[in-house]
């Protein structure tokens, strides 16, 4: 089973890192992503607001992670997605797998990050210099992506 943190707290890949291979038992592979605040075209990013619905947007990553487990073989995952206000290259989001064998850590990774880029309910407010703010709206690419996972 999957372990996944919704909330404010900061995390240290190190630590993370130790305690999946821990629950893994097993395994020939971890593969890792971290998601990172940047700046954006056209506009001087400072931060950016992430909010989201407690319990909904957990059981929606836990239905991901299942649908990961079962699909790649995965021995463990761990995903946390962080909330509130993260300063600019402040970590976002991490998703750790691990698995017998490269290719399905790897899969597993691209698969959980496309799939939470686009169906775990984040509100996303980005923070302008200026004291200006903008709600982030979906993007194409990230659809795209994630539909590339439907057909295989």
């Amino acid at each position: 089973m999957a372990f996944i943190r919704v909330g404010p707290e900061d995390f240290d890949l190190g630590q993370e890192m130790a305690a999946l291979r821990g629950e893994a038992g097993d395994i020939g592979a971890v593969a890792s992503f971290i998601g990172i605040v940047r700046g954006a075209a056209g506009a001087p990013i400072t931060a950016m607001t992430l909010e989201h619905y407690p319990g909904m947007t957990e059981r929606a990553i836990a239905r991901m992670a299942a649908e990961a487990e079962m699909r790649f073989a995965l021995s463990a995952c761990r995903i946390i997605h962080r909330t509130g206000c993260i300063p600019i290259a402040g970590q976002i989001v991490l998703v750790l797998t691990a698995a017998g064998h490269r290719k399905a850590a790897l899969e597993a990774t691209s698969f959980l990050i496309d799939w939470l880029k686009v169906a775990a309910p984040f509100w996303k407010k980005e923070h302008l210099a200026g004291g200006m703010e903008r709600w982030v709206d979906a993007q194409a690419a990230d659809d795209s992506a994630a539909a590339r996972w439907q057909s295989s």
